[in-house]
């Protein structure tokens, strides 16, 4: 049986990504030498739901689950920035700019959530924040580095970076290569006009 790695998600309009990418060259140049794997701009997206691996069957099923949740919400709008980490600032394991949405954003990820629940994938056990995610810390980075992020990250600020328009959500394939994960759209569902 064949199966794909898959996600739901919001993509980001081109002025974001351009603005994002200034803020992740800014932190690569300050946190030179430390070891974070940067997400490439091109990937970052405002994830709903990993799924992890669907197969075909599924692919077909959450097809017409997202198409049918999409469009019992209507379109909204988000706000980008602000950067801040998980667990915390001071002791960082993933570097994120913040997302500021309405409850139109919240109702449409709690109803993905039961759907794709329902269907056998396991809930997220942490509450859903959403974020951006830029780079992800090295097992590797010792103490002087978490601490040398840490001070980056209550140093640099980083204000509003603009809003966008989310009028679909996408169910993306993910396919991972020796440069990093390629992601495909496998379906855009539109939201309820």
């Amino acid at each position: 049986m064949s199966v794909v790695r898959a996600f739901i998600a919001i993509d980001l309009s081109p002025e974001i990504h351009k603005r994002l990418d200034q803020v992740a060259d800014e932190l690569k140049n300050r946190l030179a030498g430390v070891p974070v794997r940067w997400v490439p701009v091109e990937n970052v997206h405002l994830t709903l739901k990993f799924l992890g691996d669907v197969s075909l069957t599924n692919l077909e099923i959450l097809k017409k689950i997202l198409r049918s949740e999409a469009n019992n919400h209507l379109p909204f709008e988000i706000s980008i920035g602000q950067l801040g980490a998980f667990p915390s600032k001071r002791r960082p394991r993933v570097i994120w700019v913040g997302v500021e949405a309405p409850q139109e954003l919240m109702d449409l990820q709690r109803a993905i959530e039961s759907e794709t629940t329902r269907l056998g994938y396991a809930r997220d056990r942490r509450e859903f924040s959403p974020h951006l995610t830029l780079g992800r810390i090295s097992r590797n980075a010792n103490s002087a580095d978490l601490r040398q992020i840490g001070e980056v990250l209550k140093s640099y600020a980083v204000g509003f970076l603009g809003a966008t328009r989310v009028k679909e959500v996408h169910l993306f394939r993910s396919d991972l290569q020796p440069g990093g994960a390629v992601y495909t759209s496998l379906l855009n569902a539109p939201l309820s006009a």
